[in-house]
């Protein structure tokens, strides 16, 4: 498929052809962000949550932690059955299953009950949200890839960044079950349109569907460095800015006393900065090379780690913590497009299960990240800045052994 960029007088067939991969990659960045949106929207109902259910806050959180383990192991599955079978029927079942455990959290009346929607949910979230990045791989190559993961990254990020304000407003005009309704309504609408604009894209050679294989094509991927190292490394950053989504309600509303509307405003903020540095990491590749460009955004990310370190310990004041967190994301916001585009571009046959390890470990690392930042101290700025230290530099070191034991894929 090309990927160059059109000119005012190019031919129809041309501009045709860009507008198609524009469309695609909407339709992809709609399928990414699945997962998120149904993770963070919840954020600001919480507390009415809690007190419908008659439980407490803590315990409902369990809703988020058990829709991330799930949608972790979903994708171990949901990867090796769309590499038999094509990626088109697994995303529109996916969706449909989505579907009716958003109804059903909608309707739950005890904890319990939404713990099972959620479980639904997550299940369903997982076939969308690992198939985008296969089909991208399906679809693209090269730089061509490299952008489509970017733009898939941004989504990812935006899912939670506009969800809880979204969220917020929501539930203080209908109340918490509306968001459930809400992504229910966007499920539906994301399978008319994946429906609509993607056939099967899985063209290549068909891997059977039997636990040796299966167990074949994981144990390859993981003695493989090209896969291990990029994966690690981006899953480490990804499990950080989870940790910081997790933690920003806490520090905002019960440290720096923030509002529930202004979290979800702090969170839309969030937004304006992964998609500048997911431009600006599209631009970083083509001139630079992935490897290069993503070692500079783990560096960046490093330092925004330890900025948020020394920040909780000596001025734990909003502005500080905005700079600190706003350098960490700038470098997460290079790597993970790059980092997931070096790791699924030499396995192309097997980009299904590829993706769905790429998914199960960033998905591990996030619920990781998310507990470490909720248990390592009871001041949640510095909780989360042990957090991003350590998850930076083991990532920082990983990809550096790298350099140093393989040739760098480009």
């Amino acid at each position: 498929m090309a990927d160059q960029t059109v000119a005012l007088d190019a031919p129809p067939v041309a501009k045709a052809e860009a507008s198609s991969t524009v469309l695609q990659i909407a339709v992809l960045a709609l399928l990414a962000a699945t997962g998120t949106l149904a993770t963070n929207i919840l954020l600001p109902s919480l507390p009415q949550m809690a007190s419908a259910l008659k439980v407490t806050t803590t315990a409902v959180t369990s809703a988020i932690t058990v829709f991330l383990a799930v949608f972790a192991v979903g994708q171990l599955v949901v990867g090796p059955i769309s590499d038999r079978f094509g990626r088109r029927w697994p995303v529109l079942i996916g969706f449909a299953v989505f579907f009716a455990g958003s109804a059903w959290c909608a309707l739950a009346t005890d904890l319990p009950g939404l713990l099972t929607g959620r479980v639904i949910q997550a299940t369903g979230a997982c076939a969308t949200s690992v198939l985008s990045r296969a089909i991208a791989r399906d679809l693209y190559s090269g730089a061509a890839l490299a952008r489509a993961m970017a733009l898939i990254m941004i989504a990812m990020a935006a899912a939670p960044g506009f969800s809880p304000l979204l969220g917020g407003a929501l539930d203080h005009l209908f109340g918490w079950r509306s968001t459930f309704v809400l992504v229910a309504v966007f499920a539906a609408l994301g399978a008319l349109a994946y429906g609509s604009v993607f056939g099967e894209t899985h063209n290549a050679t068909r891997i059977p569907l039997n636990p040796l294989a299966i167990s074949g094509n994981y144990l390859g991927l993981i003695r493989d460095r090209r896969f291990v190292v990029p994966a690690a490394t981006v899953s480490l950053i990804m499990g950080g800015l989870f940790a910081i989504f997790s933690a920003a309600p806490r520090i905002l509303i019960e440290t720096l006393h923030f509002s529930p509307i202004q979290l979800g405003l702090f969170f839309a903020g969030t937004v304006l900065i992964v998609f500048a540095s997911g431009m600006l990491a599209t631009r970083l590749a083509p001139r630079y090379g992935l490897d290069r460009s993503i070692r500079g955004g783990l560096f960046v990310a490093a330092i925004g780690s330890i900025a948020m370190l020394a920040v909780a310990r000596f001025s734990p004041s909003f502005l500080p913590f905005l700079g600190a967190m706003s350098v960490f994301l700038l470098g997460m916001g290079i790597v993970n497009p790059l980092g997931s585009a070096q790791t699924l571009s030499p396995f192309g046959e097997k980009a299904g299960a590829a993706s769905a390890l790429l998914g199960f470990w960033q998905m591990m690392n996030a619920a990781i990240g998310v507990w470490l930042a909720a248990t390592l101290s009871s001041e949640a700025m510095l909780a989360l800045g042990m957090v991003l230290t350590a998850f930076s530099f083991v990532a920082v070191g990983l990809y550096m052994l790298r350099a140093k034991t393989a040739q760098p894929v480009t």
